[in-house]
């Protein structure tokens, strides 16, 4: 795994003070993307021992509330089993934090394997691919282990900047545990 950029006093990618890691490496290539210099999943440094210790000690701090997770694109194949070794650190060590993630994936596409048309990236030449070699359960775990996730790529044609902690009209910043409890998606927020 490769990161752009770790934020250690963040107040816009979710609720409350939290840290933010942009991971390195997208293939949605959304038109207008804030972040377009993550896209490259040969850029950015190096996920390393030592910057995980130190992502750890600034999320110890106290008044950290939140762990956030963007990109680049968080469940891209490069990027899964970083992102979900360290979510799974991060639950053991912080269970009171909340983690928050950011995804181009649609949530019925990962949690309940229906396949999405966007424009922009075609699931459908993707989808075969992750079936058989175990992305998608991947994906699945990570997205569990989170509190809140916001899914949809960024569409500029929808853009709002009065939007809750995303970007365009098509994304929905979704709680994650109520979602699976009652099997369907329940909002975090409008």
């Amino acid at each position: 795994m490769r990161y752009a950029q770790i934020r250690s006093m963040d107040i816009s990618n979710g609720e409350g003070v939290g840290v933010s890691l942009f991971v390195q490496g997208c293939p949605f290539h959304c038109f207008n993307c804030f972040n377009s210099e993550t896209w490259d999943f040969n850029g950015g440094k190096e996920w390393t021992e030592e910057i995980k210790d130190k992502f750890m000690k600034i999320i110890d701090r106290p008044y950290i509330k939140r762990v956030s997770f963007l990109g680049g694109e968080c469940l891209a194949e490069q990027n899964l089993d970083g992102i979900l070794d360290l979510i799974k650190e991060i639950r053991i060590s912080f269970p009171e934090k909340t983690i928050w993630l950011y995804t181009g994936f649609r949530w019925n596409y990962i949690m309940n394997y229906q396949p999405v048309e966007t424009d922009g990236f075609d699931y459908f030449d993707y989808i075969e691919e992750s079936y058989n070699d175990g992305l998608m359960e991947k994906r699945k775990q990570i997205i569990s282990l989170c509190d809140v996730v916001i899914d949809g790529e960024y569409i500029d044609e929808q853009k709002d900047l009065t939007l809750k902690w995303r970007g365009s009209k098509n994304q929905n910043c979704i709680d994650v545990k109520q979602s699976l409890t009652q099997n369907k998606v329940v909002l975090y927020c409008d």
